[in-house]
């Protein structure tokens, strides 16, 4: 019997691969050589949310706002505080390590530094298949060398380049070899974690169509892609999800994010999009948020955002508003929207 069959089943509709319940995160901060304990950072703060099999989840906001640690978390990566991660109909919140192996093979994460993700001492093939031989997923050496092979010509490098090692290659194809490691596992959910945000704007084109394309010829694949580009989450997003310190302020498909933004801080965000046509970008007017993101370890009483808040009113500074549909599964946590 697998380590994973004692594990606790949660209820999950077949067209979701992951389902998130108010889900929190929380950091210590310690200070001095004794690392006494002095606060404690809530990382994320009451998350929930799904991501159905197929589609893309855009996970977007400013640096510092939770987006990795969101990421991490729903791979256990990180450990969760309170909450729970369900992950194709099995509660993972908090298996053991040993239990969580045969799940973990169906998750996988792209990181944002090619270099600094790479083993600098081990050729790229290696590194690819690795994750074969952890999970055990071939019989022998042809099979692995020819999986690697298919592999390689899946995120479109030549399998001849197999035996050099990393800083033999661009950053643009550092970033395609770990996408075949991500991909080494057949996973039903990937973490791409601001994938593109190291690379040349032509680089980001080509990395991004490879995602896509991928999802396409895979069929059931699934993505949360990290980012803090609303311009770059767009074009690949089937839906958006904004957040602020921690929590998801509003969620809804990426048209409709993008065409009918409700929340202050999405229209925030995007205003401060750069138009490309040089004289229109001249012309418009941006209001550019005041003042910096409150800190984590001290967050504001109500709403997060109204300090910073152009449209805040007196209830904002008392009530903590909650994530509510306003129609056709666009949900909003704001009091005035």
């Amino acid at each position: 019997m697998s380590a994973s069959c004692d594990a606790p089943r949660c209820a999950l509709p077949e067209e979701e691969v992951l389902a998130l319940t108010d889900l929190c995160v929380e950091f210590p901060v310690t200070r001095g050589l004794a690392k006494r304990r002095i606060g404690t950072v809530k990382a994320v703060d009451g998350v929930s949310l799904v991501v159905k099999r197929g589609e893309t989840l855009g996970l977007v906001g400013e640096s510092g706002c939770g987006k990795t640690t969101l990421g991490r978390a729903a791979i256990r990566l990180y450990q969760p505080t309170s909450g729970s991660v369900c992950f194709e109909g099995t509660d993972i919140t908090h298996l053991s390590e040993r239990a969580l192996r045969p799940i973990r093979r169906r998750m996988s994460l792209i990181f944002q530094d090619p270099s600094g993700s790479l083993d600098p001492r081990k050729s790229v093939g290696s590194i690819v298949g690795e994750p074969l031989k952890i999970h055990r997923l071939v019989s022998g050496k042809a099979e692995y060398e020819q999986r690697v092979e298919e592999l390689f010509v899946t995120v479109g490098l030549d399998p001849c380049m197999m035996d050099r090692v990393p800083h033999e290659f661009s950053g643009g194809q550092r970033q395609r070899v770990g996408i075949a490691r991500a991909l080494a596992s057949d996973p039903s959910l990937i973490i791409c974690d601001e994938p593109v945000s190291a690379l040349d704007v032509s680089m980001q084109a080509q990395i991004m169509n490879l995602l896509k394309d991928l999802q396409e010829g895979i069929g059931s694949l699934s993505y949360i892609f990290v980012a803090h580009d609303l311009s770059v989450v767009r074009h690949v997003s089937d839906r958006v999800a904004v957040m602020y310190l921690g929590r998801i302020v509003e969620i809804t498909a990426s048209a409709d994010l993008y065409d009918d933004p409700r929340h202050p801080y999405t229209q925030a965000l995007l205003a401060a999009v750069p138009i490309p046509d040089p004289y229109v970008e001249m012309e418009r007017e941006v209001d550019i948020l005041e003042g910096e993101i409150p800190s984590p370890l001290h967050p504001p009483s109500g709403c997060p955002f109204h300090p910073r808040c152009p449209q805040a009113i007196a209830a904002c500074s008392q009530e903590v508003p909650q994530l509510r549909d306003i129609g056709g599964g666009h949900e909003v946590s704001c009091l005035r929207a």
